[in-house]
């Protein structure tokens, strides 16, 4: 939970929105919790993608891999337990993760 509260608070730092921490631990190996964030620009995306990894890497979480840093638009941050996805809002709703993952449990932070 020190991690997703890390997460969480600095992506709100950096002014992310509609940050929503989902637990798709039962229904998914690949991570036991999903970080979605809006950025309002591919700029404001790598930014946040920066800073996110540069803190957590401060604490140790460095992060397994990013992908989608050059373009901007939907950056990923696999931090094996956490994968935090970071979208611009048009990109956000194209791909739809939300409610893919809507039947996850969402955690409050």
């Amino acid at each position: 939970m020190e991690k997703l509260n890390l997460i969480t608070r600095l992506l709100e730092e950096k002014k992310a929105e509609d940050i929503k921490v989902l637990d798709v631990s039962k229904a998914t190996n690949i991570a036991d919790h999903f970080v979605i964030a809006s950025a309002n620009s591919p700029v404001h995306a790598r930014a946040l993608a920066q800073y996110l990894s540069e803190k957590l890497e401060e604490k140790g979480w460095k992060p397994d891999h990013i992908e989608g840093y050059e373009f901007g638009n939907w950056i990923l941050l696999d931090l094996i337990d956490v994968i935090v996805h970071i979208f611009t809002p048009q990109w956000r709703e194209m791909y739809g993760l939300d409610w893919i993952w809507s039947e996850s449990v969402r955690e409050e932070k």
